[in-house]
């Protein structure tokens, strides 16, 4: 038998592209998350989303935060109107929920690990966008078992 067709195949690398693609992707999806949970905190809070609020809680230009609202109407997370407040969608309001679960329940297991309430809001900001759901119950299960969930 020939040793070379006998080799087994692999697949290529990602191409630079691809990655770079997928990283703008990924991102895309946290500033998605992160927009809709501050929507609903907004609407909550205040009774109504604004540019301007969301801009200054965001700490970016309110051409960043129209910008950004456009993308997630395309999306079907938001609706606008002209010189109106900023509403969820059925689609948005699920994401809003899931994404304030996900940061609540990694800021809780950082506490549990004696973390600093401060530093365990700060740090929940960037592991909720990229906890596997798998990890996120292993989260779950082990502040039930410490009576904290």
């Amino acid at each position: 038998m020939d040793q070379l067709a006998a080799k087994p195949s692999h697949t290529p690398a990602p191409t630079l592209k691809e990655n770079l693609r997928k990283t703008r992707e990924e991102h895309a999806r946290e500033t998605a998350q992160d927009y809709v949970e501050m929507i609903a905190e907004l609407i909550a809070s205040q009774g109504e989303a604004r540019v301007i609020d969301m801009a200054r809680r965001l700490g970016v230009t309110h051409v960043t935060v129209i910008r950004t609202i456009q993308r997630l109407q395309r999306e079907g997370l938001v609706t606008t109107q002209p010189y109106r407040s900023i509403f969820l969608t059925a689609e948005g309001r699920r994401l809003a929920k899931e994404s304030r679960h996900r940061h609540e329940v990694v800021v809780a297991f950082l506490e549990s690990l004696g973390v600093s309430a401060a530093v365990s809001q700060s740090d929940a900001e960037g592991i909720e966008h990229h906890v596997s759901r798998e990890t996120l119950a292993a989260f779950v299960r082990h502040l039930e078992k410490k009576g904290g969930a």
